[in-house]
């Protein structure tokens, strides 16, 4: 007579106790490669299993790196992002190599500082035929390039659109240093606008110029300013 299999049931959590830290269901993990000179596998956790010998199995959900996926790493692919594929697997909890936090893309723009463990991501992917939901992506500056959180931009005060530095013959420093910017398109007739309203509030309000100071010192946008225009839509691209 066979031997029963050992029933195996559902944990709520599991201590790993390599890393002294508990997982649950939900949470997103670093996973060991079996190749060690590649980074860490990142991974969305969707049950935790025991066996009757008290081995434990997780269940995962693989989030890929951009040259994991058919098409390769982009220019506009982001250093830390991941796309959550359709590709589940089973793993033994032993492979945990620590817990990492996936973010939206709005999120991410938004931290402070961006840790080891931070990621983000703001496609699923088809592992099968390496298409992408959504299939696209509002564009910006001449390059008609998506956004990639780890460039600078800087944005006209005319059409209101984002441009690279270097796609507008211009360093990151000099970039930097910028008090006010309009693209090609818009330049002869907004500077002059701008000149005006300025010569404008000199003579009228010296608090005007206070304001128009500080929008200016935002024009130069960091990442919470570049995520809100990209959620405005613009042009579509595949």
């Amino acid at each position: 007579m066979a031997k029963a299999r050992a029933p195996r049931r559902t944990l709520d959590s599991y201590p790993v106790k390599s890393i002294n830290k508990t997982i649950r269901a939900g949470d997103c993990v670093l996973m060991r490669p079996s190749d060690s000179s590649k980074p860490s596998y990142v991974s969305k956790v969707e049950k935790i299993e025991s066996d009757g010998r008290g081995i434990v199995r997780v269940h995962v959900r693989w989030y890929y790196r951009p040259e994991e996926s058919i098409g390769g790493r982009r220019q506009f692919h982001g250093s830390k992002e991941v796309f959550l594929s359709d590709h589940y697997d089973v793993q033994s909890a032993d492979t945990i190599e620590g817990k990492c936090t996936v973010h939206s893309f709005k999120s991410y723009t938004k931290l402070d500082a961006v840790g080891n463990d931070d990621f983000f991501c703001r496609f699923e992917y088809n592992s099968s035929t390496g298409a992408f939901n959504p299939d696209r992506v509002a564009v910006y500056c001449k390059c008609e390039m998506p956004y990639n959180p780890d460039d600078l931009m800087v944005q006209c005060e005319g059409c209101t659109d984002w441009f690279h530095p270097a796609c507008i013959e211009m360093t990151p420093e000099e970039a930097k240093r910028l008090e006010h910017f309009f693209c090609q398109s818009c330049s002869s007739e907004d500077q002059k606008k701008l000149l005006n309203s300025h010569n404008a509030s000199r003579h009228s309000d010296t608090k005007r110029g206070n304001e128009t100071a500080t929008e200016v010192t935002g024009m130069i946008e960091t990442q919470n300013g570049e995520v809100e225009k990209l959620n405005d839509g613009g042009v579509g691209t595949h």
